[in-house]
C-alpha cells in the first residue's frame, strides 16, 4: 500500500488534504466524480501510511499536517487538486481542507484556497495563444483595411457621377 501511496506522491505536482468527517456516502461519490473528471486522485488513507509514503520526497513537509479523518487529493497539474476540493468545500460545508503542497512547499488553507483560483494550466496556455495571436489579427485587419477603403472609395466616386449624371 505505501508503495502504491509513493507511486501517486512520485507523480503528482501537488497534494491537498482535507478532513471530510460527517459527509454521506453521496457526497464523497460526488466529489469523487468530479475528482475524476478534472485528473485527481483522490484516496482515503490511514496517516501513518500517507506520512511513510511522503517521507523522503519534495513533500515530506506536509507530514505535520496529516491529523483526523482526511482525505487526499492527489495531482500532476499543480492547481487541479485544490480546484476540485476547494470547490467542493464551498458547496458543503463538511468538507473542510487543512493543507496542500506543491514540491518542497507546504500550503495552509489560504494557500490552497489562493490556489484554488489560479486559472489552469490549460486556461494559461489558451490566454497566451490569444496573446500572441492579437498582433498578427491586426496585422491582417490592417492589410485588409486598404483594398476596402479603395473600394468604398471608387463606389463613391461612382455614385457621384451617377448623380451629376441624372
Amino acid at each position: 500500500m505505501v508503495d502504491e501511496v509513493s507511486a501517486l506522491v512520485a507523480k503528482a505536482q501537488s497534494i491537498v488534504v482535507a478532513e471530510y468527517r460527517g459527509l454521506t456516502v453521496e457526497s464523497v461519490t460526488k466529489l469523487r466524480k468530479e475528482a475524476r473528471a478534472q485528473g485527481v486522485q483522490l484516496r482515503v488513507l490511514k496517516n501513518t501510511l500517507a506520512r511513510r509514503a511522503v517521507g523522503g520526497t519534495p513533500f515530506a513537509g506536509l507530514a505535520d499536517k496529516l491529523v483526523g479523518p482526511l482525505v487526499y487529493g492527489f495531482s500532476s497539474d499543480p492547481v487541479a487538486a485544490a480546484k476540485v476540493i476547494a470547490n467542493f468545500a464551498k458547496g458543503n460545508d463538511k468538507l473542510v481542507v487543512k493543507a496542500g503542497a506543491m514540491p518542497n512547499y507546504v500550503m495552509d488553507v489560504k494557500g490552497v484556497t489562493a490556489l484554488a483560483t489560479m486559472p489552469s494550466r490549460e486556461e494559461l496556455l489558451a490566454k497566451l495563444m490569444a496573446t500572441m495571436q492579437a498582433p498578427i489579427g491586426q496585422f491582417v485587419r490592417t492589410l485588409n483595411e486598404v483594398p476596402a477603403r479603395f473600394v468604398r472609395t471608387l463606389a463613391a466616386v461612382r455614385d457621384a457621377k451617377d448623380k451629376a449624371a441624372a
